[in-house]
């Protein structure tokens, strides 16, 4: 049998060739026809457009994307095609935790008593909302889908939760049809409906914000800033925009170390079980690095959560080298998540004690 995997899924080499499988890596924005045509199955990431360009006249049954989102593959047509796919939900929701934290305890606010609303409650946006409970922070929670679905989700209206948020952070999924579709949600009228002075962060997809109308409203000064992972036409990013923003960084927000395994661990598994490769039914990644100082000793809450991540440093990197936004985000260095660290005064948010 054969795949094809991206080379920076981690974790990965040598695991399927162990169990008899030919493994051939490229980067994901290189994967091609030609490379795929006598292949069985993909692992891949974000940067591979998986559609009947790629896949038509290749003998691929399966694909298993290591990463939460799937707006990269075309899922009508794999439909159509017979091809199965899977993705991993719920990898980085610690990692993407860590860095809005990250980006909160940063921000000129005193934290408790204050309101972040949360916009998208899926695995990522449950977790953000309760490290902000757990930093004495008022949450608003709002999600169509879970309120349509959910008798008792406590569903707060957008323009309710934009009028009583200091802070708006965006974890939805990216969308062009449907009830509610996501493209452009972040527009100029959600951005003019914001309290004045509040923050925005989006961790989620570039597109779900419009980075022109971001850009005119940070000119404007009205609002406190903005803090962006996603942006529009990655990785050709608006450079003015990248400039005004508090902090900017290259699609890194869910790329710990401890995200990356759960990934990998998650599309191996599938993989492992489309194929019939038992021994890799209950596979764990191994050598993931444990951090530099893991020991944290009594810092509170919010130091511990700035001793865990460098957040000015992914920005600074970027800030300073845009052009090198793709190098940036597939050489990211090691971050591990809060469980990887011992701080005893913040075990709420999920430090060892």
């Amino acid at each position: 049998m054969k795949l094809v995997a991206d080379d920076k899924i981690p974790f990965l080499r040598g695991v399927f060739e162990a169990v008899g499988c030919e493994v051939v890596y490229a980067p994901g924005a290189r994967i091609t026809p030609e490379l795929v045509r006598d292949a069985d199955g993909l692992l891949t990431r974000t940067r591979t457009r998986c559609d009947e360009a790629l896949l038509a006249g290749s003998r691929v049954r399966f694909i298993a994307s290591a990463t939460i989102g799937f707006d990269h593959l075309d899922t009508a047509y794999l439909a159509r095609a017979g091809i199965r796919w899977t993705n991993a939900p719920g990898c980085n929701a610690g990692s993407v935790r860590q860095y809005v934290a990250g980006v909160l305890v940063r921000l000129p606010l005193t934290l408790p008593g204050r309101t972040l609303g949360v916009i998208g409650v899926g695995n990522v946006g449950k977790r953000v909302a309760a490290m902000a409970c757990a930093l004495g922070m008022n949450v608003l929670l709002c999600d169509p889908f879970r309120r349509d679905a959910e008798p008792d989700f406590p569903h707060c209206e957008l323009p309710e939760l934009l009028r009583a948020s200091e802070v708006v952070t965006l974890h939805t999924p990216l969308t062009r049809d449907g009830r509610y579709p996501t493209f452009q949600l972040a527009d100029a009228a959600f951005l003019a409906a914001l309290k004045p002075g509040a923050f925005l962060i989006n961790t989620g997809r570039g597109e779900v914000c419009s980075g022109s109308a971001l850009l005119a409203e940070l000119r404007r000064g009205r609002i406190g800033g903005a803090v962006l992972d996603v942006w529009e036409q990655e990785p050709e990013i608006n450079r003015e925009l990248l400039k005004q923003v508090l902090f900017g960084t290259p699609h890194i927000a869910g790329y710990s170390a401890d995200g990356k395994a759960a990934g990998t661990r998650m599309a191996v598994r599938a993989t492992a079980r489309f194929f019939q490769l038992p021994e890799l039914f209950d596979f764990e990644p191994t050598g993931v690095p444990e951090p530099e100082n893991p020991e944290l000793g009594a810092l509170s809450p919010e130091e511990a959560i700035q001793a865990s991540y460098d957040l000015e440093a992914d920005s600074n990197r970027l800030k300073a080298a845009p052009e090198r936004f793709e190098e940036l985000r597939g050489n990211y260095p090691v971050r591990r998540e809060f469980e990887a660290f011992r701080a005893p005064r913040a075990t709420a948010l999920g430090f060892r004690g």
